[in-house]
């Protein structure tokens, strides 16, 4: 499995990462664009919004970068719903969108208690049925790349960072879709595997030992709550994004580092 290929680590050695400090980025980690918007050192990846608000600068300093695949990575989230709208269906279940948002970011039987109001064995069922009918049906070109993700990528690789996926789905099937959409940057997929690993904190973990990487070393990036939860457990900050799926303050509560609207606020933040 890809969570266990490894290339040859370069470790940072160096140990310390700078100071804390807070401060309001209003392009100080690329300057102010002529067009008015911020633009981000080295990457080409421009942005006229100021999400991120407050953030610290020493993420940027940290030499790995952990994603989560899901609502970070690439929009699934019209794949899922459609997907688990007509497993439920089978079911005489009929949820709105809204209703269905919870289960972005989860494990997805987890996801599938929560929506549907389900026992544990029904959504063991439920769950099977969906990723049986996901496999079937959904293909790369239907969960494309959030714009600026691959620039964001590339720029990364540019400036010497190492970088894996870490994520709730499970391993095997995200493996293949980092492969179907083409992505080479990363040097491992974590996720879970039944009988091995469950949380968002043990995925994170088998990322950082396949790495062979202290938590000092790592900054996360995702999408939920669950990416910041699961990264502070380890000690990592996490970088939260509102892609569609979490609540208004969701990543503020949870604790996250920063707060971007999308990858190239996330670029400003790593400053790339």
């Amino acid at each position: 499995m890809m969570g266990n290929e490894m290339m040859a680590g370069r470790k940072d050695d160096g140990g310390a990462v700078p100071a804390l400090e807070v401060f309001r980025s209003e392009g100080r980690t690329g300057g102010a664009s002529a067009g008015g918007g911020i633009a981000s050192r080295g990457s080409g990846l421009t942005s006229d919004s100021d999400a991120c608000g407050l953030f610290d600068p020493s993420l940027a300093a940290r030499p790995v970068v952990l994603f989560d695949f899901d609502g970070t990575l690439a929009n699934t989230q019209p794949a899922i719903m459609r997907v688990v709208s007509e497993v439920l269906a089978r079911r005489d279940i009929s949820l709105t969108e809204a209703q269905m948002l919870p289960l972005i970011g989860p494990p997805l039987e987890d996801g599938i208690r929560l929506v549907a109001n389900v026992g544990e064995d029904e959504a063991l069922r439920i769950a099977a049925e969906y990723r049986d009918l996901f496999a079937r049906t959904v293909t790369a070109t239907d969960i494309p790349l959030f714009p600026g993700t691959v620039a964001l990528l590339d720029a990364l690789a540019a400036a010497g960072k190492r970088m894996a996926v870490a994520t709730s789905r499970l391993e095997a099937s995200t493996a293949e879709l980092v492969r179907d959409l083409g992505v080479t940057h990363f040097e491992a997929v974590c996720g879970r595997v039944p009988g091995v690993r469950q949380t968002k904190a043990e995925s994170i973990a088998a990322s950082l030992a396949a790495l062979d990487v202290r938590p000092e070393d790592a900054v996360m990036v995702g999408d939920r709550m669950y990416d910041v939860l699961g990264a502070a457990e380890l000690g990592i900050p996490c970088i939260g994004i509102y892609s569609g799926a979490a609540a208004p303050g969701e990543h503020e509560e949870a604790g996250a580092a920063a707060v971007c609207s999308d990858m190239f606020d996330v670029a400003r933040v790593l400053g790339v």
